[in-house]
């Protein structure tokens, strides 16, 4: 059974967590207008019985301040009926100054239907349960308006989340894109020097028709360019299949990588010592065709980086209790700050000519094939690099 892709898994965690989050604003702000409509009903509700006792108090003198004061407090649109639903008075209720009483009178039913879809209306009785009026309210604007604000917050949030999502796929398709170009031109790259020095071979070969020895000799540098071949073609198939890891010594590994390049620097026109410790063994579980990758490919980057006629690239390895430790070091040009957190993203490189995916995919094999760490250990413009690679010893 295929698994599903860590991407997908990625999008619904997304997904659920929009989801919470929109729940979650909806809930809150719903508790906020249940409250405010609370304290609204209950405003409704004094004005209620501020008018219910004026009206039982109508045949005495007394002080209505704190009724009218109240019901001036109010800031929601209200509105007072007789006992026939006949419209008396109103507050915060816009009408039109040019009405008529008539007008004025329709157009206040209208509003008082309308408020008794939003509210039940509430009852003015008598101490003897005579109705004396009917108060309808409705909500306030600011009720209204918190209504409303969730739903502007999704649409902002998913305006966001779209436009996050567009640019993070366009990202992506480019990187993708940069990976293709990159794996291609590095296939070319990798195959292209053996290829040449076996066409050179052969030319060699026809002009040595009478010299067996020779024959001999290039006989057998066709075999190391064809067994070169050979190598390129394992390390490309053991990308995206998980290769296997073998305990062996990690050092004839590095002397392999060393020695290719040893006989390629007086050919690219660099002085370049390259220093491997003399060290028996260093016993490590890894494929040595990817980490000799590796290897090759933080030596060209450090060849690349050479802007002086004593160039060195040094290997040190060291054990702890956990990791086992290597070292690249090279005395070049150093990387800029700027350029440091992007030399290992797919298709970034500050060569002319570059196109940007050994470290990418030196890091791939390091971390997601052996479990192991590659960074920039030290770095500094004008006094060279130093890569950690860092290996599980369990």
């Amino acid at each position: 059974m295929r698994s599903r892709p860590i991407s997908a898994n990625f999008k619904i965690v997304l997904v659920f967590l929009a989801l919470l989050i929109v729940v979650g604003v909806l809930l809150y702000t719903q508790t906020i207008v249940n409250k405010l409509q609370e304290r609204e009903h209950s405003s409704a509700d004094l004005y209620t019985k501020a008018i219910k006792y004026i009206a039982s108090d109508a045949s005495q003198s007394g002080d209505y301040t704190f009724a009218f004061d109240m019901i001036n407090a109010i800031d929601f649109p209200i509105l007072l009926t007789d006992d026939s639903l006949v419209p008396i008075t109103s507050k915060n209720i816009t009408i039109d100054s040019t009405f008529t009483q008539e007008e004025e009178i329709a157009f206040l039913t209208r509003e008082r239907d309308r408020m008794a879809d939003v509210h039940q209306p509430i009852v003015v009785k008598h101490a003897d349960s005579i109705i004396l009026n009917y108060v309808f309210y409705d909500e306030s604007d600011l009720v209204k308006q918190l209504r409303i604000l969730p739903y502007i917050e999704i649409l902002v949030a998913s305006m966001f989340i779209l436009i996050g999502y567009i640019g993070f796929s366009y990202i992506k398709r480019s990187e993708q894109a940069n990976i293709w170009v990159g794996m291609s031109k590095e296939t070319a790259h990798q195959l292209g020097t053996p290829l040449s020095s076996l066409m050179g071979w052969l030319e060699l070969l026809r002009s040595q028709a009478d010299d067996a020895e020779a024959i001999r000799n290039t006989l057998q540098e066709m075999e190391n360019d064809v067994n070169r071949l050979n190598r390129i073609a394992m390390r490309f198939s053991k990308i995206g299949s998980r290769p296997q890891l073998n305990e062996q010594n990690l050092l004839d590994t590095i002397h392999k990588a060393a020695d290719y390049y040893r006989r390629r620097t007086p050919q690219l026109g660099n002085t370049v010592t390259i220093i491997v410790p003399e060290v028996d063994s260093v016993q490590a579980k890894y494929n040595a065709e990817l980490l000799e990758w590796v290897f090759e490919n933080l030596m060209k980057n450090a060849l690349d980086a050479m802007d002086r006629d004593d160039g060195l690239i040094e290997f040190h390895v060291a054990q702890s209790s956990r990791n086992i430790i290597i070292d690249v070091r090279d005395n070049g040009k150093g990387i800029d700050t700027r350029h440091k957190k992007d030399i290992f993203r797919p298709g970034f490189s500050t060569k002319q000519r570059g196109w940007g995916l050994g470290l990418s995919l030196s890091r791939r094999i390091v971390q997601d094939y052996h479990r192991g760490k590659l960074f920039v250990h030290d770095t500094a413009p004008g006094k060279g690099t130093t890569f950690r690679i860092m290996l599980p010893r369990k």
